[in-house]
């Protein structure tokens, strides 16, 4: 498995394209050879390309717009082709009701937009928050997306800090999703549910990495929200410090 950098990390550091270029290539200089794009500034693929390649970097997923992803989910597949992305990600669905976002609207909204990503030759992952452990008419609504979207077409994006907030096992989700998580979000969780580095919180990652490496995850990408105060480049680097020195690249 192979660790990588979630840009929402360091979002606020890429509003523009020289900044975005110029974190890039601190991640690099970190020691990162895999990213994931997302919140970042608008971008061209081709630029994006270029960018990759002068770091020697590899986007492995990225989160794109919604609007996009609903409405143009040919180019958005064509843009992935250009930097050679496989994984095609949604970073968040509320399932409330009042804001337009229930069960059956995603199910009508993404399973199309999901299996237009396979024809293309991508795979459409879902990222994960605290609040698909709610329950919706008796069932996890995580249990109601695994059973009503075929794995074929859909993948997730397992966040480990989330599926702890939410009261869940992280490592029991990997096990559950084995062959659905080629790529997850490595995020600790510290006393009061504070995000931390990865290592410097309370995760139990030795059964993260079992379940993972188990369940077929080829990235793991590091992703901090919230850095609280802290440099959240020097945050990367300290997760990527302790994760090499658990054996990890």
């Amino acid at each position: 498995m192979q660790i990588g950098a979630q840009f929402f990390t360091i979002r606020e550091y890429c509003k523009t394209l020289p900044d975005f270029a110029e974190s890039l290539k601190k991640v690099a200089d970190i020691g990162y050879r895999t990213v994931q794009i997302s919140g970042t500034c608008p971008y061209e693929p081709q630029w994006l390309k270029e960018q990759l390649d002068l770091n020697g970097l590899k986007c492995v997923i990225t989160h794109t717009n919604t609007e996009r992803l609903v409405e143009e989910t040919e180019a958005v597949a064509k843009d992935h082709d250009i930097f050679d992305c496989k994984y095609v990600g949604l970073g968040a669905y509320s399932f409330n009701p009042e804001m337009g976002h229930s069960f059956e609207d995603f199910m009508e909204t993404y399973v199309p937009v999901a299996q237009r990503l396979k024809e293309c030759g991508k795979y459409f992952m879902y990222h994960n928050h605290a609040h698909e452990f709610k329950r919706l008419d008796g069932k996890l609504i995580f249990d109601k997306i695994t059973q009503s979207v075929p794995a074929d077409i859909l993948g997730f994006t397992l966040d480990t800090y989330w599926v702890q907030v939410g009261g869940g096992d992280p490592a029991q989700w990997l096990e559950k999703l084995a062959g659905r998580i080629p790529v997850i979000h490595l995020k600790d969780c510290a006393w009061g549910q504070q995000m931390a580095v990865v290592g410097e919180g309370n995760i139990n990652f030795d059964r993260v990495f079992e379940k993972a490496e188990a369940g077929g995850t080829m990235y793991m990408m590091v992703e901090q929200d919230k850095c609280n105060g802290e440099d959240p480049f020097d945050c990367l680097k300290r997760s990527y410090q302790n994760l090499k020195a658990h054996g990890f690249e």
